[in-house]
């Protein structure tokens, strides 16, 4: 089945969100117009919104993914410790190996970490941990120890694991919510119609309000919101959001 809808899933449940809290404010007026517009449409629309968010995101599956985006950036905080004494001792090493920190790829996975991207990350590791199977000998000698070479291969290998861990989720949900189409666009359909009578009801007399109900303003500010979302600062060890 086909979206009835130009938006994204999640996009979607947010539009209807602010406009259910919108048409509450001014349900007197939606009710003044039509008595079919009143409580009970109302709780059909909150209802449905509630069925949607938790087919986009079940709260099982939102503990889930906050327990393993924890442990990933719990894990690249980790690493970033290891990354410098690992780097202490390339420096160590001087011409016995005469790479910089960049060639050996720590400038870039410590810049990954800080930037809390685990795909960078992943890919960063796999350069420094090859590099250090090629200089080991060379890295021993400066205090370079076997527990240390364990820690980051361990942490890439459970890096990997969580981001599989991930995906996989994220894919079954897509499935999941692609075989409920039909939920979505019922949910759209009211939609539609809130947006329809509020613009009825506000054009020309309340230029907030009417707004408030027009579809382009309300994708501007709820893209406007998840820029700003997306923007914020990253600490490491601090999850992101999904």
């Amino acid at each position: 089945m086909n979206r009835s809808y130009n938006c994204k899933d999640e996009e979607l449940a947010v539009l209807c969100r602010f406009s259910a809290i919108s048409l509450r404010r001014d349900l007197a007026d939606f009710t003044a117009y039509s008595p079919k517009l009143g409580e009970t449409y109302l709780a059909t629309f909150e209802s449905g919104i509630a069925k949607v968010e938790e087919l986009l995101s079940p709260a099982s599956e939102t503990a889930e993914m906050k327990k393993i985006t924890d442990r990933i950036y719990s894990g690249m905080n980790d690493v970033l410790d290891h990354v410098k004494h690992l780097g202490g001792y390339l420096k160590m090493a001087g011409s016995s190996i005469n790479l910089s920190a960049a060639d050996f790829g720590l400038s870039e996975l410590r810049k990954g970490i800080n930037n809390g991207d685990p795909e960078k990350v992943l890919d960063r590791m796999t350069e420094v941990n090859k590099n250090i199977a090629t200089y080991k000998a060379a890295l021993a000698e400066q205090g370079f120890t076997e527990l240390l070479e364990t820690k980051l291969l361990n942490a890439h290998a459970s890096l990997n694991t969580d981001r599989q861990l991930q995906y996989q989720i994220l894919t079954n949900r897509k499935a999941l919510v692609q075989s409920n189409v039909e939920t979505l666009n019922v949910l759209n359909s009211q939609l539609t119609e809130i947006l329809r009578i509020g613009k009825i009801l506000y054009q020309g007399k309340d230029a907030v309000k009417q707004q408030e109900y027009t579809l382009a303003a309300l994708k501007k500010r709820v893209r406007r919101i998840s820029k700003k979302e997306a923007d914020m600062p990253v600490t490491p060890g601090t999850p992101q959001p999904q």
